[in-house]
């Protein structure tokens, strides 16, 4: 039997809302039969067993150079047929406040403000893969792929646009230019929707970084959640 590298993915000890090993086995399933991600190798109540994905990943400077193959790749993502599990950031977002100890004001404020708006229509609704930057793109040839698929699910095809966006400011009109053309969007379509789900994702970054401050007590995450909490405010 031929010898292959696997990765094994642990189910979370501590409750990261959303983050499931079962429910990302099955969608790795389903999109693998499009090719956009190898097929998992395994899962018990404990693990998450993949395929190794061969190459490397690319650096912050590289993700703007890579910018119309990670589109492609995103595009090639967007065509598949849904997973079954629509994402709510509304639910998600509840879920961190009821697990945070810590709460600010500021933070109720904020939320009630969304929750007042609703979240946006969609625009389309695909798969997501709702975690797209530079650590996440592997080079592949001329091409990329993704890794780390844990928070994908079903929602609006703007929401991985805006996830980029937030992730390379200094070249979003330039994400959003391209990625409309390849989607059959107007660039001023979709920039519209990628500014309505921008709020939402800070506010859910900030979340994150809140909660594993807390579960982990990691000067550097608790740092972190400070400096996501400050550009909320900005």
């Amino acid at each position: 039997m031929p010898q292959q590298n696997l990765l094994a993915r642990q189910q979370p000890v501590l409750p990261i809302p959303f983050v499931d090993r079962r429910r990302e086995y099955r969608v790795l399933k389903k999109l693998s039969a499009g090719g956009v991600v190898k097929r998992p190798v395994g899962y018990n109540q404990h693990w998450l067993l993949l395929s190794w994905q061969p190459g490397e990943t690319l650096t912050r400077q590289e993700f703007a150079e890579y910018l119309r193959p990670v589109c492609r790749a995103l595009a090639s993502l967007h065509h598949q047929p849904l997973t079954g599990y629509r994402l709510s950031l509304t639910a998600l977002l509840e879920q961190y406040w009821q697990l945070c100890r810590q709460k600010t004001h500021h933070w109720l404020q904020f939320w009630q403000r969304l929750k007042s708006q609703g979240e946006p229509l969609p625009l389309r609704l695909v798969p997501l893969h709702m975690d797209i930057h530079a650590g996440n793109v592997v080079k592949d040839s001329q091409d990329c792929r993704f890794i780390d698929w844990e928070y994908t699910a079903d929602g609006d095809i703007a929401l991985d646009l805006a996830v980029i966006c937030l992730n390379d400011s200094a070249n979003e009109t330039q994400w959003i230019d391209y990625y409309a053309g390849i989607a059959g969007l107007t660039p001023q379509r979709l920039a519209r929707h990628v500014s309505r789900w921008k709020p939402w994702l800070k506010l859910l970054m900030a979340c994150w970084y809140q909660l594993r401050s807390e579960q982990t007590a990691s000067p550097q995450m608790q740092m972190l959640a400070r400096q996501y909490w400050q550009n909320l405010s900005s």
